[in-house]
């Protein structure tokens, strides 16, 4: 599969992009801001592993749409860290999307955050009180992506996420934001998702639990 991960080149991306390489077949390209840096440079020295240049907040649909056209799947792992929720956590995924329809790309995968589409759970929640704007940005890209788009779309929503080992372990849709999520776990279940007819048109809540991955999105 030919298959661009939008952000790849940070902790989740880079976790993902290892992952999908374990299948040869894959043809990878990271689309990032800052080809330059370390983390990216390293990517593009693997093989099967292309860098291109992503600055979302500048580029226009014209161009997304000549970026993203002849994949298969696209993946959204990007973030701003709270430096620019607008130009990419928010509208900046919205335009991706965009791009990804007007290029017939079917499949897409979006990582977001626990519960964004529950605005109940989040607003004005002390759990959340330096979060708000963040929960906010990824509520837009979610819903628009889930009810605007015929895009065949997957979005995980991870509770907060830690630099520890991966388990293999999981529990999906849990009934409140509670346990963390080792980084490389994320990466794992965003992974299987690609090609797992259970995470179709869904909408999935993660923390770390006692499931095996693939026996958790089997029971979707």
């Amino acid at each position: 599969m030919k298959i661009m991960i939008i952000g790849g080149s940070g902790r989740v991306g880079n976790a993902l992009t290892h992952d999908l390489l374990q299948n040869p077949a894959n043809e990878i390209t990271i689309a990032v801001g800052h080809p330059e840096k370390e983390a990216a440079q390293a990517l593009a020295a693997l093989d099967h592993v292309t860098v291109e240049k992503l600055e979302l907040g500048i580029i226009g649909l014209p161009e997304l749409t000549n970026l993203e056209t002849g994949f298969d799947a696209i993946y959204f792992v990007a973030g701003s860290r709270g430096h620019d929720l607008v130009n990419v956590d928010s509208f900046g995924a919205i335009k991706t999307m965009i791009a990804a329809e007007n290029a017939h790309v079917d499949r897409y995968i979006m990582l977001s955050s626990f519960g964004a589409l529950d605005i109940d759970s989040w607003l004005n929640n002390e759990h959340y009180a330096s979060l708000q704007a963040y929960q906010a940005a990824k509520f837009m890209a979610d819903d628009y992506l889930s009810h605007r788009t015929n895009l065949n779309y997957t979005i995980l929503q991870p509770s907060s996420l830690t630099e520890e080992p991966g388990t293999g372990l999981v529990t999906l849709n849990p009934t409140h934001n509670a346990a963390s999520n080792p980084i490389p776990d994320v990466a794992a279940v965003l992974a299987a998702s690609l090609q797992n007819h259970h995470t179709d048109h869904q909408v999935i809540t993660m923390e770390g639990g006692q499931t095996p991955i693939e026996t958790a999105l089997d029971q979707l």
